[in-house]
């Protein structure tokens, strides 16, 4: 039996059966020890600020708020490994543009995740080396951070008015930064702009 300190692994997702059993896998793996398992963004920055986990496993897409913005708020804190069911390139290339280190689908296996937990915490890298080589070709996003969290918001249901409230502007300036996310997807609604933007992994 190794000597070694566990590698401590604060596990940061949504839903909550699925974070049960992921923990549950990952305590029969040796050296990996789960320290937290938390569901949502406030919640997962405060416990890494308290706990200072050596790796934080989060989910790209939870049910409310941002996976990707959160990474960004605790990547001081540990390193970070992003569970995401959107195997796109570009959404590869915005979990490493957050910080993150590893990059794996929600339905890896157990043991392909604790690889990546150890890889990440040793200081390296672990990416599917598939979206890895295509996000090496595809454009960069034409969006700017607050026309993607303005779209984000639309494409959950928000209204201009919501939107603004989130985005702490006023509705006038919400509007535009819809309408330009818009034209610069040439679509013709925000609906069509959210689904362009979700296909190339923009959003």
């Amino acid at each position: 039996m190794s000597t070694e300190s566990p590698i401590r692994v604060l596990l940061a997702v949504d839903e909550q059966q699925t974070r049960r059993v992921l923990a549950a896998l990952l305590s029969l793996e040796e050296g990996i020890e789960v320290i937290a398992e938390v569901g949502h963004g406030d919640e997962i920055v405060e416990t890494a600020g308290r706990l200072r986990p050596d790796v934080a496993v989060i989910d790209a897409e939870p049910r409310s708020g941002d996976g990707l913005a959160t990474a960004v708020r605790i990547g001081g804190h540990c390193a970070i490994v992003v569970l995401s069911s959107l195997g796109r390139p570009g959404y590869l290339r915005r979990a490493m543009a957050a910080g993150a280190r590893g990059f794996l689908g929600k339905d890896a296996p157990a043991d392909e995740l604790a690889a990546a937990i150890r890889k990440v915490a040793a200081g390296g890298r672990y990416l599917d080396t598939e979206l890895a080589v295509a996000s090496m070709t595809l454009p960069d996003s034409p969006l700017t951070d607050r026309e993607r969290d303005a779209l984000r918001l639309a494409g959950g249901g928000a209204t201009i008015t919501r939107i603004a409230v989130e985005l702490h502007v006023s509705e006038t300036i919400a509007r535009g930064l819809v309408s330009s996310a818009m034209r610069k997807l040439d679509a013709r609604g925000h609906h069509e702009a959210v689904h362009t933007a979700r296909r190339q992994g923009w959003l």
